[in-house]
């Protein structure tokens, strides 16, 4: 060979082996940064070009797929009874993305997750177009359609758990949008309008939005006073003067109403909601035991579910404003999960099981490809103070503010709350019921509601008992149907 010819040869050899090391650059190395790159159409036309796998309820797809008689997009995305469902599913768009579970599970929802890859080798060879898998879901049909029919056209959340495994069971979020409007590609008007609209459909109250939780967080108050000794009998008398000044200050914790707040027992201060008691308990304990007590039940770290929600806080803050935050005031905020939980630990005897709403991942041959196992969160509470607490809780609905919470046969616990807010309690208050039902089998269900007060809502009819108790009652119900 000629010495042209070989360095020819040799020129040629180089941009070849330039050209394996950057296929194999691409490849392996930029592969994620190309798919992930918002410019990419492909992977998005990919993603539409067959149906994705579903999300499913009691054994019934509440999503689907059809076909657009597009070139680029062959199918869109569709929703069964979509504003009910939007928490939980959240929305597959062929332009905006997705979020939540759609997002979170797209991977086995399209059929590119590897533990699929036995079923699109199949595919492959018999020469079928690839399948998604499916999302088995934990929730329960009949309680989410009662709480979100119990919302009607109020703005607000409902949260419901099963205390025994943390399993979700209603997630419920008014106002809300139906995700098959933003599905296509030609949605983008109907996008932009629920980005302008100031109620903010698309945000999930139930796991993205907290609220001071008013007198519902006088349960974790009564936990921590028994768990650290405070007091140890719920029907002893308190130290409880009437009228009691916030410490540091001139400023007398008034109680609503003409109640039997003065040394009340905690059964008596739970059952009327004295703002007083629970506001001095705060104060003896001091800010780090409340912080302390607040964060085994969950506060102050996000939870996934796998969505995840935004941690509910617990503040550090001074001697005044801790003795409000003790009775869901002041900087004290919380989710609606995270009272649903609170509910729960009670509930299941002082133990908190970590909230999960996908119970299996199935391929499309049906088989289970991941099972979600029940997972212990903490142990915020003993099993004697949980027993106490459900004494107390159980004389609210009984005998107290939680009346309208009565199930006929059912033992039923609970905590109403009406939390103040905006400048100088300006703003109309929130409405909050939590509560738990008791079977012979434990407790199958906890909820938590919080309805937003509006301009049309008078203040003085707005009470956790009137507004949230109602609805909490129905989503028992609806669990507690399904149990027997």
């Amino acid at each position: 060979m000629n010495k042209p010819v070989r360095r020819i040869a040799i020129f040629c050899g180089l941009l070849v082996l330039a050209l394996m090391i950057r296929d194999n650059w691409i490849q392996f190395v930029q592969a994620d940064e190309l798919k992930t790159n918002k410019n990419n159409r492909r992977v998005t036309i990919a993603r539409y070009s067959q149906p994705r796998g579903n999300i499913i309820v009691d054994g019934n797809a509440i999503t689907g797929s059809e076909q657009t008689g597009g070139i680029d997009f062959k199918y869109k995305r569709t929703y069964q009874n979509g504003e009910m469902w939007a928490p939980v599913t959240g929305f597959s768009s062929q332009v905006f993305g997705a979020n939540q579970i759609e997002k979170l599970e797209d991977p086995v929802l399209t059929g590119d997750d590897d533990r699929l890859f036995f079923n699109r080798t199949v595919d492959m060879i018999t020469g079928k177009g690839k399948k998604g898998g499916d999302v088995i879901t934990t929730l329960n049909g009949k309680a989410q359609e009662a709480a979100f029919k119990g919302l009607g056209n109020k703005k607000g959340a409902v949260a419901a758990l099963d205390p025994r495994t943390g399993k979700i069971l209603a997630l419920a979020s008014t106002p809300s949008y139906d995700p098959s409007k933003i599905a296509g590609a030609q949605d983008s008007k109907a996008w932009q309008a629920l980005q302008d609209d100031k109620n903010q459909p698309m945000l999930n109250r139930a796991l993205r939005q907290t609220y001071p939780p008013g007198s519902t967080f006088k349960v974790v108050t009564a936990a921590a006073a028994l768990e650290n000794g405070l007091y140890t009998d719920v029907d002893a008398k308190t130290d409880s003067p009437l009228p009691w000044t916030l410490p540091d200050t001139r400023i007398d914790l008034k109680n609503e109403g003409n109640i039997p707040c003065k040394d009340a027992s905690l059964r008596v201060a739970l059952q009327w909601s004295c703002n007083s008691v629970f506001g001095k308990v705060s104060a003896d304990l001091g800010n780090k035991k409340m912080i302390d007590q607040a964060n085994k039940f969950g506060f102050n770290k996000p939870v996934d579910t796998p969505v995840r929600a935004v941690p509910s806080v617990y503040p550090k803050d001074n001697r005044p404003q801790n003795a409000m935050a003790g009775i869901g005031q002041a900087s004290n905020r919380a989710t609606p999960l995270q009272m649903a939980m609170i509910a729960a630990a009670v509930a299941n005897n002082g133990k908190l099981m970590e909230p999960y709403m996908v119970d299996k991942l199935r391929a499309p041959n049906l088989n289970v490809i991941e099972h979600h196992q029940p997972k212990e969160m903490s142990q915020p509470i003993s099993a004697d103070t949980a027993r106490k607490l459900q004494s107390i809780m159980e004389t609210v609905v009984e005998q107290g503010t939680g009346k309208s919470a009565q199930i006929n046969g059912v033992k039923v616990g609970g905590k109403t709350g009406t939390a103040q807010h905006g400048v100088d309690n300006s703003g109309n208050p929130y409405a909050w019921f939590i509560s738990y039902a008791k079977t012979d089998n434990g407790s199958p269900v906890a909820v938590a509601v919080v309805i937003e007060g509006d301009e049309e809502t008078a203040r003085d009819d707005i009470a956790g008992g009137a507004l949230a108790a109602p609805i909490a009652k129905s989503v028992m119900q609806a669990v507690l149907a399904t149990e027997k």
